[in-house]
């Protein structure tokens, strides 16, 4: 987000003017190594519920956090998940910060964020501290992220839906309801030809792909700073903020008709991902560019699902 601030979890990357300042190596390897520790609690949870064939308990598995200090061992469990998540996660962010670098864009190596959720985390970004300057340079920085995240996440999701199984009205116990991407699905018509979705159990593995597909659709919604606003950016430029607001309002109808957990978006858009940088670039971003925009927008149909996690009715 601008003037410093993270954007929302998941949103990507802010820009700043100042000085360059070092880079705190320390402060990212203990974010990476305490968002380690908290996807791989979670990790523990999903591996244990799915083995017993029964929903993952959140709340249960909570004490994941005390049982690891009397049982280190635990925890082995979780990595499949954990490691698969990062990976996914890093993959999105070094896209940014890669493709920052050969614009010789200043940006900061990835900052995890952990937290007891759902995940085990609120997500990564990196931080811009220096102007971008040309359309065709912003377009490449915002794209990249979720074109690598998702290419990352592909081995994955075929390798976890592999390993997932039949269980018999599992998607319809528990007090969670876990939504379906139009990807995961495919896999899921493939592995498991004629079974209901809510017979079929995701593998831990699987559940990390799709995290990973619901921070792409995030990241593209075209709204502000996210992702999916600075590709939309290069292309309209200051009429963005005008899709954005729509955007925003179709948010809020969601949160009221489909899942509360887009009100909070919406929120957290309005208030802190709205603002752009202007930029004055008349130079055009060709055809590539353009099929990749499509190719975004492809990525962002497979990723999307309406109501990633709503509770039992």
């Amino acid at each position: 987000m601008a003037d410093s601030t993270p954007e929302a979890g998941w949103i990507t990357f802010s820009e700043e003017i100042h000085a360059r300042p070092r880079q705190r190596y320390w402060l990212h390897a203990l974010l990476l190594i305490a968002t380690l520790l908290s996807t791989t609690v979670v990790g523990a949870g999903l591996a244990r519920s799915f083995a017993a064939n029964r929903p993952f308990d959140f709340e249960g598995d909570l004490a994941g956090y005390v049982r690891m200090f009397h049982e280190p061992s635990y925890l082995l469990a979780g990595l499949p998940f954990s490691v698969t998540l990062l990976t996914i996660l890093l993959a999105h962010e070094f896209g940014h910060f890669l493709t920052a670098r050969y614009y010789m864009v200043d940006a900061t190596l990835p900052f995890f964020i952990p937290a007891p959720t759902l995940i085990g985390t609120l997500g990564a970004f990196i931080r811009i501290r220096s102007p971008i300057l040309s359309k065709r340079a912003l377009f490449d920085i915002g794209i990249a992220g979720p074109l690598a995240g998702f290419a990352a996440l592909i081995s994955p999701l075929i390798a976890g839906v592999a390993l997932s199984k039949v269980v018999p009205g599992i998607g319809q116990t528990g007090d969670l309801v876990f939504g379906t991407p139009l990807f995961i699905r495919i896999m899921e018509w493939i592995r498991f030809p004629g079974v209901p979705i809510t017979d079929i159990y995701l593998h831990p593995v699987a559940r990390a792909a799709w995290v990973g597909l619901l921070a792409t659709a995030l990241n593209l919604l075209p709204i502000g700073q996210l992702d999916g606003g600075h590709i939309v950016y290069a292309f309209l430029g200051e009429r963005t903020k005008y899709l954005s607001r729509v955007l925003i309002f179709i948010l809020v109808l969601m949160g009221i008709f489909v899942t509360y957990s887009w009100l909070v978006w919406a929120a957290l858009l309005f208030f802190f991902g709205m603002r752009h940088p202007a930029i004055v670039d008349p130079n055009p971003l060709g055809r590539l560019r353009g099929r990749l925009a499509l190719l975004a927008l492809l990525v962002f149909i497979l990723s999307f699902t309406a109501a990633p996690v709503h509770a039992v009715p």
